[in-house]
């Protein structure tokens, strides 16, 4: 019997037919272990993986594959977007035995849940260095009957590992905190690991678009960091990662010339780069990178947009089972007068056809007659067989989707996106949060699954959308929702003795270990995340004890971050506001040209208060009619009009 069928995540249900008998995560599937006295073997992936779609087709649909797993195992199929936190555990004790780590994760438990062997994709024949599945399967189950010792020491080794790794406290003499100092020694890193050639960090494949290593430079600045910025921002825009006919990027490139792309999307990549992009056309003016913002919005709008307002997870690599071939076209495909702005050729650049790309960086303005060949390949792809869509909500992708929208939205005054950004977060309140407040972290098909509580990283990721929103929207209520959330986010995942803020809520599961997210990714760790989302929290209403929760969370990192500061990059933006100068501006009253200047403008330590007003120092005894540029809520001169506005934000934040 496979017990997928009811469950919301469309990645386990693409197994719910399989001959394998898989259970989902929980209780039952360890007693289930420990009733028959096997292993369990634990499958994560997720449903835009290429790979787990390998390694199902191979074997989790052979029925002879699948009965060897099924006598010899408890088989536990996990989908890491819903359980990051068992994603995340395990992980760490693949990369531990392995050296490396990605998906499909592949690990073998003791019927307590501790893992003691694993890696990644495993083969149903042999390859070079790798043994076939099914006979990795049978020399651990040999090993579980014959050899019980040698497989409990390496699940004991491998759980104090992860016990270890899972304690980080602050340092005895850790009362201050980090210097701004570390921003520019990460940003130093950073331009020394830059490709001058083709963009991004590294000199060979793959290259992953990682936003926050780029918004690190852009706080930083100066001509070596926005060197890099440029040049990454313009080969990964020209490149094949980048989709140039429907906009968006695809999840990495398995090339040094961003050329070839793993071609899955994933929200929370759109959510990220739109911001970069938009971040870095505030910053320099260059309206190129407007546009990549602009057209990677419009994707997630047009395509991966609920009729109510949340947005889906992701879209496949493959359609009609075959990688990329819903985005590559042959040469008869794209118009003449277009096959060299994009690279086309008759024998292509990819299997025979071809990756769209730019062979000239920078230059990224369509002419007329491209734009007219881009319209009209977008139509002729519409009538292609779309890749698999994985349509479930994810509380914490759409913080970081709503946050983006409210910040381009306010950029560029687009109504349209900022109607969106506000629906997907009303969207996000009627459906992912319980009556009593708790926060859930998945939404599919009219539904929320009550069991899988939201974590760390979505109360987070929820703070920083609604204070986004404030700023964009002028409204309260935003605010108070804020506010709300973060009081419940502390309440749940905060460590009163060490500090920072744990995986999982006090009311969540209880894994072999109770983990923190501090290291910054793809996706901002929740910890960072929280720190720079409370610091400006505190900010914007007053309420000291959001900086002071800010602060701890720096503290407690402080030792890895001056070692390794690239490995915290979200959380130094905590570092800068917290060191200061922050700078609060405040508009009160009807004066939409004072708040349209402060939404033009490039200010990463900078908070805005407008509109409806709410309990906070920056509307106390302020007159309106007038802009108000302070630090720590001592103002200046209030500002009447645009000009001498832009004059006080210009003093205020050039230090």
């Amino acid at each position: 019997m496979n017990r997928l069928a009811s469950e919301t995540s469309p990645y386990l249900r693409q197994h719910q037919d399989n001959p394998v008998d898989w259970y989902p995560w929980g209780e039952e599937a360890f007693a289930e272990a420990r009733r028959r006295d096997v292993p369990v073997l634990l499958s994560v992936g997720y449903a835009a993986c290429h790979w787990c779609h390998v390694m199902a087709h191979e074997s989790f649909e052979d029925p002879a594959t699948a009965e060897v797993l099924n006598r010899l195992f408890v088989n536990v199929k996990v989908d890491r977007e819903e359980r990051p936190d068992v994603d995340a555990l395990y992980m760490e004790a693949v990369q531990a035995m392995s050296g490396h780590g990605g998906w499909p994760m592949t690990v073998w438990l003791t019927p307590d849940g501790r893992p003691f062997y694993g890696g990644t994709y495993f083969p149903k024949t042999a390859r070079p260095g790798m043994a076939p599945f099914v006979q990795v399967c049978e020399n651990l189950a040999s090993a579980w009957r014959e050899r019980r010792d040698e497989i409990e020491g390496a699940a004991g080794k491998l759980t104090g590992m992860l016990e270890s790794a899972a304690e980080l406290v602050p340092a005895a003499d850790a009362t201050g905190l980090p210097g701004t100092e570390l921003l520019a020694s990460g940003a130093n890193q950073l331009v020394e690991r830059h490709d001058p050639e083709w963009g991004g960090f590294g000199r060979q494949g793959p290259k992953f678009p990682q936003p926050d290593l780029y918004e690190l430079l852009l706080r930083v600045g100066g001509e070596p960091a926005m060197a890099v910025v440029a040049n990454s921002l313009d080969a990964m825009a020209s490149g094949g990662v980048y989709d140039h006919v429907g906009g968006g990027f695809h999840r990495y490139s398995v090339d040094r010339q961003w050329l070839v792309p793993h071609f899955e999307k994933m929200l929370y990549d759109q959510a990220g780069l739109a911001r970069l992009y938009t971040h870095a056309w505030l910053a320099t003016g260059h309206d190129r990178w407007l546009g990549v913002a602009s057209e990677t919005i419009d994707y997630v709008r047009r395509d991966l947009r609920h009729p109510d307002g949340g947005f889906y997870s992701s879209e496949d690599a493959d359609s009609e089972g075959v990688e990329g071939k819903f985005y590559v076209w042959a040469e008869h495909e794209v118009p003449p007068e277009a096959r060299s702005w994009w690279g086309v050729s008759a024998g292509g650049n990819f299997e025979g056809a071809n990756i769209l790309w730019r062979p000239v960086r920078g230059d990224l303005s369509r002419p007329p007659e491209v734009e007219a060949a881009r319209q009209g390949l977008l139509e002729i792809r519409s009538r292609r067989v779309r890749p698999g869509l994985d349509d479930k909500v994810l509380t914490q992708w759409n913080g970081l989707m709503v946050a983006a929208l409210a910040e381009a939205a306010a950029a560029t005054g687009r109504a349209d996106w900022l109607a969106d950004a506000r629906t997907a977060a009303d969207f996000l309140l009627a459906n992912l949060r319980r009556p009593d407040g708790r926060w859930l972290r998945s939404w599919q098909g009219g539904r929320a699954s009550d069991h899988l509580l939201a974590y760390a990283a979505d109360y987070a990721a929820l703070v920083d959308a609604f204070t986004r929103l404030a700023e964009a929207t002028g409204e309260a209520r935003w605010v108070d929702e804020a506010r709300a959330t973060a009081d419940a986010m502390v309440e749940l995942f905060w460590d009163p003795e060490a500090g920072g803020l744990f995986t999982t809520g006090s009311d969540g599961e209880r894994l072999i270990t109770r983990a923190k997210d501090v290291l910054d990714n793809v996706v901002p760790s929740a910890n960072g995340s929280a720190a720079v989302a409370l610091a400006r929290l505190g900010a914007l209403t007053g309420e000291d004890g959001y900086r002071q929760r800010a602060e701890a969370i720096v503290r407690l990192v402080a030792g890895p971050l001056e070692r390794h500061p690239t490995a915290f990059t979200h959380l130094l933006g905590a570092v800068a506001l917290l060191n200061g100068p922050l700078t609060e501006v405040a508009v009160v009253g009807d004066r939409s040209d004072l708040v349209a200047a402060v939404h033009a403008r490039y200010l990463p330590n900078a908070v805005l208060a407008w509109g409806e007003p709410y309990p906070s120092p920056l509307f106390e005894s302020r007159q309106p009619g007038l802009a108000y540029v302070c630090r720590n809520y001592a103002c200046g001169r209030p500002a009447s009009d645009v000009g001498e506005l832009v004059s006080q934000l210009e003093a205020a934040t050039a230090g």
